[in-house]
């Protein structure tokens, strides 16, 4: 871990009560192959011993200690504010890491032949199964729903470099000039679809997203998230509908309104009929609350730069 000048990476690692997690994800940072890194942890008020423990046992790790949870968004923004190198890779702590992942991942976005490489996704894989994927980056559909490309499928099919939509926020490389041109995290959407925003707004501003398979990372899908189902089908729904008004271009936003009801309804019900919770249509109710403030964050159509390819995203292959 390179602390005496500039780093050319500086990992950041969003942390809630997640010690155990560090202690398996820091010794795979600190065996990477690639030096060149810094690590900066945000801990959101930790109660587990989680600050001391770092300082005692991870004294080269910047520990940036905060009084409540922030959430991830406004957590890793802190991270990457308060850090310096051009590279800016989002690390959950609930991952361990192939030796060569940092090297795989800067080495893609030096090489990419994509036009504006700002974005790199890594290949992430199920941390109890690890011949499955998590996510080999993410794809948006028509009514704006995004998911994980690969969910659940044999690792052999994303062996591939290629373009993708954007990274999982899990395990994502950006580069600070994007981010110094379209802003950092939405601070309102405190967690989940907070990276799908992102590489949204970095489309639509002309940046492009390289899937590199090799830069292999093991994740424990919703570790911090898996005690409180019904706060993450509420952020979902919330940011979910947030995504859509901030970044859907009006002509086909109005297209796919119809498709984009239909699926909310149905997912809605769905979600009622299997936990018998309100946590979905909740998630849309506090989403409208707020619509105007989303409306006011749209990007001005004078900055936006046309995909290359018609919407939804299609990938390349490199």
């Amino acid at each position: 871990m390179q602390q005496d000048s500039i780093p050319l990476v500086s990992v950041i690692i969003v942390n809630w009560n997640g010690r155990d997690w560090l202690e398996t994800c820091l010794p795979t940072l600190a065996a990477q192959t690639f030096r060149d890194f810094e690590v900066v942890v945000v801990d959101n008020g930790s109660t587990d011993g989680s600050i001391d423990w770092l300082k005692k046992e991870w004294p080269q790790v910047r520990v940036l200690p905060q009084a409540e949870n922030l959430g991830f968004a406004v957590g890793n923004n802190c991270g990457i504010q308060a850090s310096s190198g051009p590279y800016i890779v989002t690390l959950n702590n609930d991952t361990r890491l192939d030796a060569e992942f940092l090297a795989e991942m800067v080495t893609a976005v030096e090489t990419s032949s994509l036009p504006k490489t700002g974005m790199v996704a890594a290949q992430i894989v199920r941390w109890q199964q690890p011949d499955l994927l998590d996510s080999a980056g993410i794809e948006v559909d028509w009514a704006g729903i995004a998911w994980n490309r690969g969910w659940q499928q044999p690792v052999a099919t994303a062996n591939q470099l290629c373009e993708v939509f954007g990274p999982s926020g899990a395990a994502a490389l950006y580069r600070r000039d994007m981010l110094d041109d379209i802003s950092l995290f939405d601070a309102d959407f405190f967690c989940y679809y907070e990276d799908v925003d992102l590489a949204w707004r970095g489309q639509r501003a002309g940046w492009t997203c390289l899937y590199a398979p090799k830069a292999r990372v093991h994740h424990w899908h919703s570790a911090t998230a898996v005690s409180v189902p019904a706060f993450k089908t509420t952020m979902l729904g919330r940011n979910k509908m947030w995504t859509i008004v901030k970044n859907y271009a009006w002509p086909a936003f109005i297209w796919a309104l119809p498709l984009i009801i239909v699926y909310d309804a149905a997912a809605i019900l769905k979600s009622f009929w299997q936990t018998r919770s309100l946590a979905a249509l909740r998630g849309r109710c506090a989403a409208l609350r707020k619509l105007w403030v989303m409306c006011a964050k749209r990007v001005p159509a004078q900055k936006v730069v046309a995909l290359q390819r018609p919407y939804p995203f299609k990938q390349r292959t490199m």
